[in-house]
Protein backbone atom coordinates (compact mmCIF):
# COMPACT_ATOMS: atom_id res chain seq x y z
CA UNK A 1 0.00 0.00 0.00
CA UNK A 2 2.61 2.18 0.58
CA UNK A 3 4.40 1.53 -2.41
CA UNK A 4 0.96 2.71 -4.48
CA UNK A 5 0.97 5.77 -2.23
CA UNK A 6 4.70 6.66 -3.18
CA UNK A 7 4.21 6.10 -6.82
CA UNK A 8 0.76 8.37 -6.83
CA UNK A 9 2.02 11.00 -5.05
CA UNK A 10 5.54 11.56 -7.25
CA UNK A 11 6.25 14.40 -8.54
CA UNK A 12 6.95 14.59 -12.61
CA UNK A 13 10.08 16.06 -13.57
CA UNK A 14 10.68 19.52 -15.38
CA UNK A 15 12.60 19.48 -18.71
CA UNK A 16 15.36 20.33 -17.09
CA UNK A 17 15.29 17.75 -14.44
CA UNK A 18 14.57 14.95 -16.92
CA UNK A 19 17.47 16.79 -18.95
CA UNK A 20 19.75 16.40 -15.81
CA UNK A 21 18.98 12.25 -15.27
CA UNK A 22 19.48 11.77 -18.81
CA UNK A 23 22.93 13.35 -18.78
CA UNK A 24 23.83 11.79 -15.35
CA UNK A 25 23.14 8.55 -16.86
CA UNK A 26 24.98 9.14 -19.98
CA UNK A 27 28.17 9.81 -18.01
CA UNK A 28 28.01 7.20 -15.95
CA UNK A 29 27.50 4.99 -18.81
CA UNK A 30 30.46 6.16 -20.19
CA UNK A 31 32.38 5.93 -17.22
CA UNK A 32 31.72 2.53 -17.48
CA UNK A 33 33.31 2.21 -20.68
CA UNK A 34 36.01 4.04 -19.97
CA UNK A 35 37.38 1.52 -17.11
CA UNK A 36 36.70 -1.16 -19.12
CA UNK A 37 38.50 0.21 -21.92
CA UNK A 38 41.21 1.43 -19.38
CA UNK A 39 41.38 -2.74 -18.33
CA UNK A 40 41.52 -3.65 -22.21
CA UNK A 41 44.21 -1.57 -23.04
CA UNK A 42 45.95 -2.52 -19.97
CA UNK A 43 45.86 -6.40 -20.90
CA UNK A 44 46.73 -5.67 -24.28
CA UNK A 45 49.64 -4.15 -23.34
CA UNK A 46 50.63 -7.55 -21.48
CA UNK A 47 49.35 -9.75 -24.57
CA UNK A 48 52.10 -7.94 -26.62
CA UNK A 49 54.88 -8.24 -23.70
CA UNK A 50 54.24 -11.65 -23.89
CA UNK A 51 54.14 -12.27 -26.94
CA UNK A 52 57.22 -10.11 -27.49
CA UNK A 53 58.80 -11.71 -24.97
CA UNK A 54 57.80 -15.43 -26.38
CA UNK A 55 59.37 -14.51 -30.24
CA UNK A 56 62.62 -13.08 -28.69
CA UNK A 57 63.41 -16.24 -26.59
CA UNK A 58 62.25 -18.57 -29.62
CA UNK A 59 59.48 -19.93 -28.39
CA UNK A 60 57.59 -22.82 -30.62
CA UNK A 61 55.35 -21.72 -33.39
CA UNK A 62 52.30 -23.12 -31.51
CA UNK A 63 52.94 -21.10 -28.59
CA UNK A 64 53.62 -17.90 -31.24
CA UNK A 65 50.43 -18.59 -32.67
CA UNK A 66 48.69 -18.90 -29.05
CA UNK A 67 49.90 -15.56 -27.78
CA UNK A 68 49.03 -13.96 -31.43
CA UNK A 69 45.29 -15.11 -31.04
CA UNK A 70 44.83 -14.05 -27.63
CA UNK A 71 46.15 -10.88 -28.61
CA UNK A 72 44.53 -10.13 -31.22
CA UNK A 73 41.19 -10.89 -29.31
CA UNK A 74 42.43 -8.70 -26.66
CA UNK A 75 43.13 -6.17 -29.37
CA UNK A 76 39.73 -6.68 -31.13
CA UNK A 77 37.95 -6.26 -27.54
CA UNK A 78 39.63 -2.80 -27.02
CA UNK A 79 38.90 -1.66 -30.65
CA UNK A 80 34.96 -2.30 -29.86
CA UNK A 81 35.46 -0.65 -26.10
CA UNK A 82 36.87 2.44 -27.70
CA UNK A 83 34.49 2.65 -30.64
CA UNK A 84 32.01 2.73 -28.14
CA UNK A 85 33.37 5.37 -25.79
CA UNK A 86 33.45 7.58 -29.20
CA UNK A 87 29.96 7.03 -29.34
CA UNK A 88 29.32 7.91 -25.73
CA UNK A 89 31.04 10.89 -26.05
CA UNK A 90 28.76 12.03 -28.61
CA UNK A 91 25.79 10.89 -26.61
CA UNK A 92 27.02 12.83 -23.24
CA UNK A 93 27.43 16.27 -25.67
CA UNK A 94 24.59 16.26 -27.40
CA UNK A 95 23.05 15.37 -23.81
CA UNK A 96 25.13 18.53 -22.70
CA UNK A 97 23.36 20.58 -25.37
CA UNK A 98 19.90 19.16 -24.86
CA UNK A 99 20.11 20.18 -20.97
CA UNK A 100 22.18 23.68 -21.82
CA UNK A 101 19.02 24.69 -24.50
CA UNK A 102 16.73 23.45 -21.73
CA UNK A 103 18.01 26.12 -19.24
CA UNK A 104 18.21 28.68 -21.65
CA UNK A 105 14.72 28.29 -22.86
CA UNK A 106 13.89 28.13 -18.97
CA UNK A 107 15.58 31.76 -18.29
CA UNK A 108 13.87 32.73 -21.78
CA UNK A 109 10.83 31.98 -20.32
CA UNK A 110 10.90 33.49 -17.22
CA UNK A 111 12.43 36.78 -18.52
CA UNK A 112 9.09 36.66 -21.56
CA UNK A 113 6.77 36.21 -18.14
CA UNK A 114 7.80 39.36 -15.95
CA UNK A 115 7.86 40.92 -19.64
CA UNK A 116 4.12 40.09 -20.13
CA UNK A 117 3.45 40.61 -16.12
CA UNK A 118 4.95 44.75 -16.86
CA UNK A 119 2.44 44.66 -19.79
CA UNK A 120 -0.21 43.20 -17.75
CA UNK A 121 0.34 45.80 -14.55
CA UNK A 122 0.17 48.46 -17.66
CA UNK A 123 -3.27 47.37 -19.20
CA UNK A 124 -4.66 47.26 -15.58
CA UNK A 125 -3.37 50.42 -14.29
CA UNK A 126 -4.58 52.54 -17.09
CA UNK A 127 -8.43 52.55 -16.60
CA UNK A 128 -7.28 53.94 -13.44
CA UNK A 129 -5.64 57.10 -15.45
CA UNK A 130 -8.18 57.08 -17.77
CA UNK A 131 -10.84 57.57 -15.20
CA UNK A 132 -8.62 60.27 -12.84
CA UNK A 133 -7.83 62.25 -16.34
CA UNK A 134 -11.56 62.38 -17.12
CA UNK A 135 -12.78 63.35 -13.47
CA UNK A 136 -10.14 66.31 -13.75
CA UNK A 137 -11.58 67.57 -16.96
CA UNK A 138 -15.54 67.20 -16.13
CA UNK A 139 -14.41 69.05 -13.36
CA UNK A 140 -13.29 71.94 -15.62
CA UNK A 141 -15.95 71.27 -18.27
CA UNK A 142 -19.16 70.25 -16.37
CA UNK A 143 -18.62 74.11 -13.81
CA UNK A 144 -21.38 76.55 -13.84
CA UNK A 145 -19.22 78.93 -15.36
CA UNK A 146 -16.30 78.80 -18.35
CA UNK A 147 -12.75 80.22 -17.56
CA UNK A 148 -10.45 80.75 -20.59
CA UNK A 149 -7.03 79.67 -18.91
CA UNK A 150 -9.02 76.19 -17.10
CA UNK A 151 -10.56 75.63 -20.82
CA UNK A 152 -7.04 75.59 -21.90
CA UNK A 153 -6.01 73.36 -18.65
CA UNK A 154 -8.98 70.93 -19.37
CA UNK A 155 -7.88 70.29 -23.19
CA UNK A 156 -4.21 69.58 -22.41
CA UNK A 157 -5.44 67.15 -20.01
CA UNK A 158 -7.76 65.76 -21.93
CA UNK A 159 -4.79 65.92 -25.09
CA UNK A 160 -2.08 64.09 -22.73
CA UNK A 161 -5.34 61.54 -21.77
CA UNK A 162 -5.88 60.11 -25.22
CA UNK A 163 -1.79 60.52 -25.91
CA UNK A 164 -1.20 58.34 -22.69
CA UNK A 165 -4.11 55.89 -23.73
CA UNK A 166 -2.72 55.43 -27.48
CA UNK A 167 0.96 55.32 -26.00
CA UNK A 168 -0.28 52.50 -23.23
CA UNK A 169 -1.46 50.52 -26.21
CA UNK A 170 1.50 50.71 -27.97
CA UNK A 171 4.09 49.89 -25.34
CA UNK A 172 1.38 46.50 -24.29
CA UNK A 173 1.42 45.76 -27.91
CA UNK A 174 5.75 45.85 -28.08
CA UNK A 175 5.78 44.41 -24.52
CA UNK A 176 3.52 40.90 -25.66
CA UNK A 177 6.12 41.31 -28.46
CA UNK A 178 8.94 41.22 -27.22
CA UNK A 179 7.63 38.66 -24.84
CA UNK A 180 7.11 36.41 -28.17
CA UNK A 181 10.19 36.83 -29.25
CA UNK A 182 11.96 36.17 -25.93
CA UNK A 183 10.52 32.89 -25.30
CA UNK A 184 11.32 31.61 -28.95
CA UNK A 185 14.90 33.10 -28.56
CA UNK A 186 15.03 35.47 -31.11
CA UNK A 187 14.89 38.69 -28.58
CA UNK A 188 18.00 41.00 -28.41
CA UNK A 189 16.95 42.68 -25.45
CA UNK A 190 20.75 43.84 -24.49
CA UNK A 191 20.80 46.30 -27.41
CA UNK A 192 22.70 48.85 -26.18
CA UNK A 193 22.31 51.21 -29.35
CA UNK A 194 19.17 53.98 -28.34
CA UNK A 195 16.41 53.85 -30.92
CA UNK A 196 15.03 56.90 -32.61
CA UNK A 197 12.64 57.53 -29.91
CA UNK A 198 14.99 57.36 -26.85
CA UNK A 199 17.84 59.59 -28.37
CA UNK A 200 18.34 62.55 -25.79
CA UNK A 201 15.92 65.60 -27.34
CA UNK A 202 15.92 69.04 -25.89
CA UNK A 203 13.93 69.78 -22.94
CA UNK A 204 13.13 73.00 -23.91
CA UNK A 205 11.25 72.15 -26.71
CA UNK A 206 7.21 71.33 -26.50
CA UNK A 207 6.92 68.09 -28.06
CA UNK A 208 4.15 65.37 -29.07
CA UNK A 209 4.60 61.71 -29.43
CA UNK A 210 3.76 60.99 -33.48
CA UNK A 211 3.85 58.29 -35.28
CA UNK A 212 6.05 59.18 -38.97
CA UNK A 213 4.92 57.82 -42.24
CA UNK A 214 7.85 58.80 -44.15
CA UNK A 215 11.82 59.77 -43.22
CA UNK A 216 11.90 63.42 -41.71
CA UNK A 217 14.18 65.94 -41.07
CA UNK A 218 14.35 69.20 -39.14
CA UNK A 219 16.99 71.48 -37.33
CA UNK A 220 17.07 71.46 -33.85
CA UNK A 221 19.27 73.61 -31.56
CA UNK A 222 21.81 74.20 -34.54
CA UNK A 223 21.74 70.17 -35.22
CA UNK A 224 19.88 68.15 -37.55
CA UNK A 225 17.73 65.33 -36.59
CA UNK A 226 16.66 62.83 -39.20
CA UNK A 227 14.18 60.26 -38.04
CA UNK A 228 13.01 57.11 -40.50
CA UNK A 229 9.67 56.04 -41.64
CA UNK A 230 7.69 54.28 -39.40
CA UNK A 231 9.19 55.22 -36.32
CA UNK A 232 7.67 56.33 -32.77
CA UNK A 233 9.43 59.88 -32.34
CA UNK A 234 9.00 63.40 -30.32
CA UNK A 235 8.18 65.70 -33.04
CA UNK A 236 8.26 69.27 -31.71
CA UNK A 237 4.74 70.51 -32.17
CA UNK A 238 5.93 73.74 -34.32
CA UNK A 239 6.10 71.33 -36.98
CA UNK A 240 3.13 69.23 -35.88
CA UNK A 241 0.96 70.92 -37.91
CA UNK A 242 2.35 70.90 -41.15
CA UNK A 243 3.55 67.53 -40.84
CA UNK A 244 -0.61 65.88 -40.31
CA UNK A 245 -1.35 68.56 -43.16
CA UNK A 246 1.32 66.48 -45.37
CA UNK A 247 -0.01 63.43 -44.71
CA UNK A 248 4.25 62.86 -43.37
CA UNK A 249 2.98 61.94 -39.62
CA UNK A 250 0.02 60.43 -37.82
CA UNK A 251 -1.44 60.42 -34.15
CA UNK A 252 -0.90 56.79 -32.14
CA UNK A 253 -4.62 56.10 -32.21
CA UNK A 254 -5.30 56.71 -35.97
CA UNK A 255 -6.22 52.99 -37.91
CA UNK A 256 -3.31 53.17 -40.46
CA UNK A 257 -0.98 53.46 -37.72
CA UNK A 258 -2.15 50.44 -35.78
CA UNK A 259 -1.65 48.69 -38.61
CA UNK A 260 1.76 49.90 -39.55
CA UNK A 261 3.18 49.40 -36.59
CA UNK A 262 1.61 45.67 -36.65
CA UNK A 263 4.07 45.44 -39.60
CA UNK A 264 6.85 47.68 -39.24
CA UNK A 265 6.98 47.79 -35.48
CA UNK A 266 7.66 50.95 -34.06
CA UNK A 267 11.54 51.85 -34.13
CA UNK A 268 11.85 52.40 -37.97
CA UNK A 269 14.37 50.90 -40.73
CA UNK A 270 17.43 52.75 -39.36
CA UNK A 271 18.19 56.58 -39.60
CA UNK A 272 18.24 57.65 -43.15
CA UNK A 273 21.25 58.78 -45.48
CA UNK A 274 21.04 62.54 -45.58
CA UNK A 275 20.84 61.91 -49.39
CA UNK A 276 17.90 60.01 -49.14
CA UNK A 277 15.33 60.93 -52.12
CA UNK A 278 12.68 59.75 -50.29
CA UNK A 279 13.50 62.15 -46.99
CA UNK A 280 10.87 65.71 -45.99
CA UNK A 281 12.56 68.51 -44.67
CA UNK A 282 9.69 69.92 -42.31
CA UNK A 283 11.41 73.26 -41.90
CA UNK A 284 11.55 73.77 -45.11
CA UNK A 285 7.41 72.82 -45.87
CA UNK A 286 7.08 74.98 -42.99
CA UNK A 287 8.48 77.59 -45.11
CA UNK A 288 6.80 77.11 -48.15
CA UNK A 289 3.23 77.03 -46.34
CA UNK A 290 3.67 80.48 -44.47
CA UNK A 291 3.69 82.70 -47.66
CA UNK A 292 0.65 80.84 -49.08
CA UNK A 293 -0.74 81.23 -45.53
CA UNK A 294 -0.11 84.95 -45.62
CA UNK A 295 -1.54 85.33 -49.63
CA UNK A 296 -4.40 83.63 -48.21
CA UNK A 297 -5.47 86.58 -45.44
CA UNK A 298 -4.26 88.94 -48.12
Amino acid sequence: MAFFKREFFKRELDPIERFENALKEKLAARQKLADRLSLAETELAEKRTAAERLAVAGAAAARLDRAEADMRAVEERTKTWRAALVEHDEQVASAERALADAKAQRDRDTMADQIEAMATAIERAAPGFDASATTLVEAVTKAALSIADATRFSNNVDAVRREVLSAADLICWELRSAAVRTRAGNANLADPSLSVSEQLLSPEVDRQLIYTLHPLLWREDGEIRRVPAFALVGLPKALLPVALQHQHVDHLNARRVQTLMHLHGSEGLGEPEADDPQLVDLDALLSEDKPSAQADVA
